[in-house]
């Protein structure tokens, strides 16, 4: 059973573009990183890095110290009906932390592709409105404000 809890990442380059990732299992469905932690008491910075590379093939430990920042931002959604069976019984909410990681310009990607099958750079405004979670797209906007 998944747990409640997890992590959004908001990977982006110096020049302000932000991938976004297709879902495998909803066509059209644009995103950042997210996933669940492994265990309820898994570190939130080592779950980030995990997802970031299970997703993307990127390795967080091989970029420069401070690339991946804790945003001190969470908050708490009702998660979808058709994905509630990850879940245990009467789970209905999840809490998410974001997270932000710059990475360098030319950086491979190799995605998980039984998670997702497409990716792109965009300019961040566009990446916000291209993403299907509203909190996705704030994230995002959220990150760029604040720089």
């Amino acid at each position: 059973m998944k747990i409640p809890i997890s992590i959004l990442v908001v990977i982006y380059k110096s020049n302000r573009d932000v991938l976004l990732i297709e879902r495998a299992d909803r066509e059209g469905f644009w995103q950042s990183v997210t996933g669940s932690l492994d265990a309820p008491n898994e570190d939130l910075t080592l779950a980030a890095s995990r997802e970031v590379f299970e997703e993307t093939g990127i390795a967080v430990d091989q970029l420069p110290t401070g690339s991946l920042r804790n945003m001190h931002h969470h908050i708490e959604y009702e998660i979808y009906p058709e994905w509630r069976f990850r879940y245990a019984p009467g789970v209905t909410r999840n809490t998410e932390h974001w997270f932000s990681l710059e990475v360098p310009d030319g950086i491979q990607i190799q995605l998980a592709p039984r998670e997702h099958v497409a990716y792109e750079w965009l300019p961040f405004e566009e990446a916000a409105k291209k993403c299907f979670s509203r909190s996705n797209g704030e994230a995002i906007m959220r990150l760029f404000s604040a720089n």
